[in-house]
């Protein structure tokens, strides 16, 4: 894809000149990279019976695959912006030392669905933003099982591409809400069943009712730029990593994401990384927050 294709993107637009990067090499090379580490990726689920699994300290399970996944992001991403931090789940303490004066960094989920992968159920991804300034002003997201990568940047537009065929890449859209069908909401078939149960029977008004879409990590994401849901709510715990790529893109392709305030999402700006809850929604027209901002969801 030529330079002549992007609209810029003020943020991205500054990393490109302090990188003295052209668009075009930093989209093959995101593109390259999504390809590389999927394989890598699937290559290990292909044995996940035999692959190490272990525990980091908040108990959660991490896998061969999550370090391979990281190893090989962060190689390609020191070559290609070798000026440009990187902030990882698998990133150690001493890593990101300093991290809150980092005006730009890449954050990275090198392994978005760890459970799933364990599981067997081929429901994960590799999640891979850009942030600036504390917004996300690049998101690709790479779904190894489903063979493509969604990459997103909001006032450029929104773009799958293969993982196996390289292309021009499709444009993504987010599609409005019909209120004569029945509105559709993604959920992981992890969160409790009760939880999402109230959160379609507060939206079911909107339209001629509400089902469920269940898709793990951030598959919900691409589902919503892809026109197959309409709202993700997310009301459990989880990591700015978990959310960055998934914010950029869903912006990108028409929708928003804020959070159960309305307010938009800011990265790397606190002690902790966890992400606050929030609300992806495929029609930024509707004030999905306001029916969800409740503590008892």
């Amino acid at each position: 894809m030529s330079d002549s294709h992007y609209s810029g993107n003020p943020g991205l637009d500054g990393m490109l000149h302090d990188t003295n990067l052209s668009f075009h090499k930093l989209l093959n090379g995101l593109l390259s990279l999504a390809e590389d580490v999927s394989q890598c990726v699937l290559d290990l689920y292909a044995k996940a019976g035999e692959v190490a699994v272990s525990q980091k300290s908040d108990l959660s399970p991490v896998t061969e695959a999550d370090h391979a996944s990281h190893r090989l992001i962060c190689h390609t991403l020191r070559r290609l912006t070798p000026d440009i931090p990187i902030l990882s789940e698998e990133s150690t303490l001493e890593q990101l030392i300093g991290r809150l004066d980092w005006p730009v960094c890449w954050m990275i989920d090198p392994l978005d669905g760890t459970k799933e992968f364990i599981e067997g159920t081929g429901e994960f991804t590799i999640n891979i933003a850009l942030i600036v300034d504390s917004e996300a002003v690049l998101g690709l997201i790479a779904a190894p099982n489903r063979a493509h990568v969604d990459v997103g940047i909001p006032l450029w537009g929104a773009r799958r591409f293969s993982l196996t065929n390289r292309n021009e890449g499709e444009p993504l859209r987010t599609r409005p809400l019909n209120g004569a069908e029945a509105l559709t909401l993604s959920a992981s078939a992890r969160h409790r069943a009760e939880r999402v149960q109230v959160m379609m029977d507060r939206l079911s008004p909107l339209a001629n009712g509400a089902q469920r879409l269940n898709a793990g990590s951030a598959l919900k994401f691409c589902d919503l730029v892809s026109g197959d849901a309409d709202v993700y709510a997310r009301t459990s715990p989880c990591y700015e990593w978990d959310l960055a790529a998934g914010d950029a893109l869903v912006r990108a392709a028409g929708g928003s994401v804020t959070t159960l305030e309305g307010e938009s999402i800011r990265y790397n700006r606190w002690d902790s990384l966890k992400a606050p809850q929030f609300v992806a929604a495929a029609d930024p027209t509707i004030n999905y927050a306001a029916l969800l901002r409740d503590p008892d969801i």
